[in-house]
C-alpha cells in the first residue's frame, strides 16, 4: 500500500524523467522511448521507472545502455526539481506489457481469420395465425 506523498513522488518522477528524455539527454542511442510507471519505496531512497521502447533488440540494448550512462544525471537533477532532500536511486526495467498486448491482440486476430465464417440464421418470418371466429356466447 503506498501513501499519498508516494504517489506524488511517482507521478512527478515519470513526468520529470520524461522531460529531461525529451529535452537534455542527447545521447543518439536513446530511441523512442516510453516511460510507462515507476513505483518508489516508502523511504523515498530507490525508485524503479518502467520503460517501453520502440525497436529490435539491439535498439532496445542500446536506449538501455544510454539511459544507465545518464542515471546520476536524472537522479540529482529530479531531486533539484522535486526539492526532495535525498535523491532516489533510479533502476531502469523494462515494460513489456505493451508487446505482450500486441501480441495477444496479434494471437487473436489469427485466430478470428482460421475460424470458419460463423452465419447467423435468418429469423424466419412468423406466419400470420389463422383468425378464428370468435365464439359468441349467448
Amino acid at each position: 500500500m503506498s501513501t499519498i506523498r508516494q504517489e506524488q513522488i511517482q507521478g512527478r518522477l515519470v513526468q520529470e524523467i520524461s522531460q529531461m528524455i525529451q529535452r537534455d539527454i542527447k545521447d543518439p542511442r536513446v530511441g523512442f522511448v516510453t516511460i510507462t510507471g515507476a513505483d518508489i519505496t516508502r523511504d523515498l531512497r530507490y525508485a524503479k521507472v518502467y520503460i517501453s521502447v520502440m525497436g529490435d533488440k539491439t535498439a532496445i540494448e542500446e536506449s538501455f545502455a544510454a539511459l544507465r550512462r545518464s542515471v546520476g544525471y536524472m537522479r540529482g537533477e529530479f531531486a533539484r526539481r522535486a526539492h526532495l532532500r535525498i535523491a532516489p536511486e533510479i533502476e531502469f526495467l523494462a515494460d513489456e506489457s505493451i508487446e505482450r498486448g500486441a501480441r495477444i491482440f496479434d494471437l487473436l486476430n489469427q485466430i478470428k481469420a482460421e475460424a470458419p465464417a460463423v452465419t447467423t440464421p435468418e429469423p424466419v418470418a412468423a406466419e400470420p395465425a389463422a383468425v378464428s371466429p370468435e365464439k359468441t356466447v349467448q
